[in-house]
């Protein structure tokens, strides 16, 4: 099929500035640049972030760019390397359900780059975000209809990642219409349900996607050209023509567990039950979730890396039953032999409930059944993952967020400080922002 570029989306990308975002577009901006910095931080600390950071150092170590949570400083792509394998590393970073993914962590590591690269404005970099969710989610949208196959978080991330960095380097449309073709083209293929069944560190590939997008950018500012991307496409258009109308990224949900967003309904119905009748893990003899068939499908092994802990289902489920939450210091490698949550994972049984089926991936929905060992059975409600778009997070829920996951490895001096910086908006320079996340 012939058509004609009518650049809506570069266009969209390049003219939207901050002072033209709805103000609740600007709000979320703030949320989620909490919630990725929250994401950049536990990274740091996983063993993805270390291959990352040694890949990055072996091909691409000439340059002055920090990189958030390490004192390394890297060329433009070796920071793009380092901080796409932080990202996703503890899995805990925001998610979008038509699209069965985490469009924040497929690109901010690329953005992140190339707004310390630039030295732009802490305001810039929230533009830049949300110009990147609007792009990514919609590209998603389409990408998954035309292949009809569940590409997740990298193949998305690639398109997303040369949307932002594009307007970050200050391309003109036609040099971003071919960076976007480029990435759209050379996109991983990121099948998820076989991460899914066969958990590993390619889990979403968030790091191959953030690095193509990049890269996408840096070929079409040589010259490379690329002809063509989904959303130019007729059949498509009905997703461009809501830009700066409708905002995807207030559709967004938020984690507060570490872990895939698919075990996080058992895991809140599991600790409501015992807050609720106040018993512990040692009183529970035999718990039944109920869920629908992907949740089902995540594995339920023994895991042997926070990876396999991270894309499991019942070793999150037993280790909140066990230490009533789940974050980083349930899910690092250190914790995965404590015998408590492992005989725990013998008590558990999945089971497909139809009717949670057949809301899936609009809703994502589970209830749990415990027997304990006095013969008592409780039943749960029905529960959605808390940080749904209908919750309605807000600035409040993400700094709770922010201060129980990275607790354990921050100070409450240090996390006020990054809050500070944080909550506003300002002309701040990024490379200051980051010295503060950086700084002891």
């Amino acid at each position: 099929m012939i058509f004609e570029t009518n650049y809506k989306l570069e266009d969209f990308i390049l003219k939207t500035d901050w002072e033209s975002l709805p103000s609740n577009v600007k709000h979320r901006a703030v949320v989620c640049a909490i919630d990725l910095t929250t994401a950049l931080i536990l990274g740091s600390k996983g063993a993805q972030h270390r291959v990352g950071l040694n890949l990055a150092k072996k091909i691409y170590n000439d340059g002055d760019i920090p990189v958030v949570g390490s004192d390394t400083r890297l060329s433009f792509m070796g920071a793009t390397v380092a901080m796409s394998h932080a990202a996703n590393s503890f899995d805990i970073d925001d998610g979008h359900n038509m699209i069965r993914g985490h469009p924040g962590a497929s690109f901010v590591g690329g953005v992140m780059a190339a707004a310390l690269k630039n030295d732009i404005s802490y305001q810039e970099y929230l533009t830049t975000l949300v110009i990147c969710y609007e792009s990514t989610i919609r590209w998603a949208l389409a990408m998954q209809d035309f292949y009809n196959f569940m590409h997740s978080t990298g193949a998305y991330g690639a398109f997303g990642t040369a949307a932002g960095v594009g307007k970050v380097f200050g391309l003109d449309r036609e040099a971003l219409n071919n960076a976007l073709s480029i990435a759209d083209f050379h996109a991983p293929m990121t099948p998820v349900m076989r991460a899914v069944e066969y958990p590993s560190m390619n889990k979403d590939g968030v790091p191959f996607g953030t690095m193509v997008g990049a890269m996408a950018v840096i070929e079409a500012m040589e010259g490379y050209k690329g002809k063509t991307h989904f959303l130019e496409m007729p059949e498509y258009q009905k997703l461009v023509d809501t830009l700066g109308s409708e905002y995807e990224i207030l559709n967004l949900y938020f984690k507060p567990f570490t872990c895939c967003r698919w075990a996080h309904q058992p895991i809140s119905a599991c600790i409501k039950l015992m807050k609720d009748h106040y018993f512990g893990s040692e009183d529970v003899e035999h718990v039944k979730v109920n869920t629908f068939v992907a949740a089902s499908r995540l594995s339920k092994i023994v895991p042997n890396t926070t990876d396999e802990a991270q894309y499991n289902i019942a070793y999150p489920v037993a280790a909140a039953l066990v230490h009533g939450d789940l974050g980083y210091m349930q899910i690092r490698d250190e914790s995965l032999k404590d015998e408590k949550v492992l005989s725990m994972m013998d008590k558990l049984e999945f089971a497909v409930d139809n009717e949670m089926e057949s809301q899936f991936p609009a809703k994502r929905l589970a209830w749990v059944e415990i027997k304990l060992k006095n013969g008592k059975v409780l039943k749960s409600e029905v529960f959605s993952a808390p940080g749904e778009a209908s919750d309605n997070v807000d600035h409040k829920w993400i700094v709770d967020k922010f201060t129980r996951i990275t607790g354990p490895l921050v100070s409450e001096d240090k996390q006020k400080r990054i809050i500070d910086e944080l909550s506003v908006p300002s002309e701040k320079s990024m490379r200051d922002i980051v010295g503060v996340i950086n700084r002891d």
